[in-house]
């Protein structure tokens, strides 16, 4: 499915802020549209206070890239647009030559499913200025919030020590945009599953569910309205059984479950959605176990996240499906990603690159300049370290890594050391060019990446910091790039 054009009939050209729009009329006015720019899509700080994220988005990104053209009824809405003047911001040739503006852009990306670390581009867009200023936002929206969720998703999977996790959060996600990323994202970050039914018929996700409490409220008694269901759909009862006592609920349960195997089926399971789920799991695990339900799945649901699911584990809750929506979807403690997009080279045509900085009192903003590629080093355990580096200063024969924040901290790796570049062609000239692979190869991507980085990296509380930063000839040139600029604003 291509996002742009299949979910969202009309154009998607005018997904960009408006200051976007602003500095590309502004570059064609003095002539700089068409010079050629590189910026960088990157994160500063990992999420939730863990490790690591969990790249995602790169499919939406590339959809929308594919689709990019103005389309008459954007520039008919342009010609609306007026300053503080009450003048037209834009002209009517400026307007001509954004209805015939076709996407020329070189995109690099690292793949989706893949683990990484702040400061690391995830894509590298590269082509004239005009167009890479235009797709900014739009990127910058679609990869920050799926590699947020995608994240999260695997916080919680990791939390549910990779016993099933079903994503429950279409009615309290953020629009319907919202609720099929992240339904998308979440099953990337590891989820089993989600309860999404448009999300399931358009990506391909597996599906889950089975009925709510007002089924219960609707028959006599909680015994018929178990009866009920199980005569309705034998092949699906998971039985909801709090609605009134849940131990009489499990009960319950398991008198239609000896029915339904009778009739040759067998009670799929319970779900937990109130109270504490853990001694409620352990005694209900004992009344299924006792009564011949062995298989029979405890799944529990309520506001759960990684913190409570960590906690449950801890004392020995027998939840065995665990069904996430609010704190997954909304991405619970951390609304939003922080990535950001960032101009590293410029040149005008036919002349050398030039490399851009941007200055910072907060040395965690300080921007990187050049072509940057991503270096990972991988040990006979895993990845070992990632080095950040200019593809026209080349990779150093013995790597030597700084850590952005605090330059004594260097890292050496051994010239023999295994090596991958994570940032892969995606688009050139604006042609696609990424075989994206199936949803259900992403996320297995994900879980094979996140069982290769050491367990301290991947703790929920005070995770270990894995190596990752500025080769040593990368870092000495941004450090005089920044010495040069200071010393030149100072005078």
């Amino acid at each position: 499915m291509n996002i742009a054009t299949d979910l969202y009939r009309p154009s998607l050209a005018l997904l960009a802020d408006l200051y976007q729009l602003t500095m590309a009329y502004g570059y064609w006015k003095c002539g700089r549209a068409e010079d050629e720019a590189v910026f960088h899509l990157f994160f500063r700080c990992n999420p939730f206070k863990g490790g690591y994220a969990v790249s995602a988005g790169l499919a939406y990104a590339l959809d929308y890239l594919e689709s990019l053209a103005f389309d008459d009824e954007d520039i008919a809405f342009l010609r609306t647009l007026t300053g503080n003047d009450g003048t037209r911001l834009f002209d009517d040739e400026f307007l001509v030559y954004l209805r015939s503006l076709r996407l020329k852009l070189d995109v690099d990306a690292i793949p989706e499913g893949t683990v990484v670390f702040p400061q690391e581009p995830l894509v590298r867009v590269r082509g004239p200025l005009i167009l890479c200023q235009l797709v900014e936002t739009a990127l910058l929206n679609t990869v920050n919030f799926q590699t947020l969720i995608a994240t999260k998703a695997a916080r919680i999977v990791e939390a549910a020590r990779h016993e099933p996790v079903l994503e429950f959060g279409l009615r309290r996600a953020q629009g319907i945009d919202g609720a099929l990323a992240a339904a998308r994202a979440a099953y990337i970050g590891g989820c089993s599953a989600t309860s999404n039914v448009l999300a399931a018929r358009l990506l391909g996700i597996p599906v889950r569910g089975t009925h709510a409490h007002s089924w219960v409220m609707i028959f006599e008694d909680e015994p018929a309205a178990f009866q009920a269901y199980a005569d309705a759909m034998p092949n699906n009862c998971v039985f909801l059984v709090d609605t009134y006592d849940t131990i009489e609920g499990v009960k319950n349960a398991i008198a239609v479950g000896r029915r339904l195997r009778e009739s040759g089926h067998e009670m799929v399971g319970i779900r937990l959605d109130s109270g504490d789920l853990a001694c409620l799991s352990i005694e209900a695990r004992t009344l299924l176990d006792e009564a011949g339900f062995a298989d029979a799945a405890i799944v529990a649901s309520n506001d759960l996240d990684e913190n409570l699911i960590a906690s449950l584990k801890e004392q020995g809750a027998r939840i065995g499906v665990w069904g996430v929506g609010t704190k997954l979807v909304t991405a619970y403690a951390q609304p939003a990603l922080g990535g950001v997009y960032k101009l590293a080279a410029i040149r005008r045509p036919g002349e050398e690159w030039q490399y851009r900085i941007k200055l910072s009192e907060q040395p965690i903003k300080m921007s990187v300049p050049g072509i940057l590629q991503v270096r990972r080093f991988n040990g006979v355990n895993g990845p070992v370290a990632d080095m950040i580096y200019d593809e026209l200063q080349g990779a150093p024969q013995v790597p030597v890594i700084v850590d952005t924040l605090t330059p004594d901290r260097r890292k050496k790796i051994s010239g023999e050391t295994e090596w991958e570049d994570l940032l892969v062609p995606a688009m050139r000239d604006g042609r696609r060019i990424y075989e994206a692979p199936g949803l259900s190869d992403v996320r297995q991507r994900t879980l094979d990446q996140l069982r290769a980085v050491h367990w301290s990296v991947r703790r929920l509380v005070n995770p270990h910091t894995y190596p990752c930063g500025l080769g040593e000839g990368l870092f000495e040139l941004r450090a005089r790039m920044a010495r040069e600029l200071a010393h030149r604003e100072d005078r």
